[in-house]
């Protein structure tokens, strides 16, 4: 998905990407069929030395930043559930796909934030990949549900502070695309009909990236001036914009109001 969404930013013209991922010989490929508006970067996201440097490097390059997309995703190929010897300790579970979905997106926006604030244009976008598992249950990857739910609840809560720097945050959370993320014959076990076409998820993307207004399939109209903070939903060639659950009562409104306040962050040194 991300190199779907680098080809059609090259193809406007006006715009240099740099892609980022830890396969050189497949960048290698990706910049040779891109063209010289694209660079590659050998990044390990979950490391942050590797990530600010290749922000910083980018920065310094181009001295501009428009747009982030937080794509990198996998997903976990074990049995979470698997049963082990009741007699001792299990081993050590496998956090990989927190590390990768999670942490590094946290670390992407935070990263991102950073040099947006440093930018000398207008109207910056950041994006990132959720996924329907982020909206709904999977039993069959725990894990990356876990993960996805954790994007969503993370960009709706950044948005509104991230506005006030004139940058829009946003979340995409796309039902079963055929991409690397599982193997192809995996892929076999979804239902054929209701795959999205890749250009349905690089057609949001890139309306998210522009700011217009939109309208999804259910007639949801949003104003350009209230496009941030989404989860966009994209299954077959239909996308939802999901929003948050309601306030269960008056009283979990009034507190939950209470964690937008700046005062919140502050500390009280003289008591320590």
């Amino acid at each position: 998905m991300g190199l779907a969404v680098a080809t059609e930013l090259i193809k406007r013209g006006s715009w240099t990407v740099h892609l980022l991922d830890l396969n050189v010989a497949a960048g290698a490929e990706v910049i040779k069929a891109l063209g010289p508006q694209s660079h590659f970067h050998q990044v390990n996201i979950v490391r942050y030395e590797e990530l600010s440097t290749a922000f910083d490097r980018v920065f310094c390059t181009e001295n501009r930043l428009d747009f982030v997309y937080a794509n990198a995703g996998i997903v976990e190929r074990f049995n979470f559930y698997e049963k082990h010897d009741l007699s001792s300790t299990p081993p050590e579970l496998d956090t990989r796909v927190v590390d990768i979905n999670l942490t590094a997106v946290l670390t992407t926006c935070y990263l991102a934030l950073h040099y947006f604030r440093k930018s000398p244009t207008e109207h910056r976008s950041l994006v990132a990949t959720a996924s329907c598992g982020g909206i709904y249950p999977t039993p069959q990857t725990a894990m990356y549900a876990g993960t996805k739910h954790g994007v969503v609840g993370f960009i709706r809560s950044i948005a509104p502070k991230y506005l006030q720097d004139d940058i829009r945050v946003n979340c995409i959370c796309p039902g079963t695309v055929r991409t690397g993320l599982i193997e192809p014959e995996a892929w076999e076990t979804f239902p054929q009909q209701y795959f999205t076409p890749i250009e349905v998820i690089t057609d949001t993307v890139l309306k998210l990236v522009d700011g217009n207004d939109m309208i999804d399939a259910s007639s949801h109209a949003v104003k350009a001036g209230e496009l941030y903070g989404r989860a966009v939903e994209v299954i077959c060639d239909n996308i939802y914009f999901r929003e948050p659950p309601p306030f269960c009562d008056e009283a979990m409104a009034l507190v939950l109001g209470a964690t937008t306040k700046d005062e919140i962050l502050k500390v009280d040194n003289s008591k320590t």
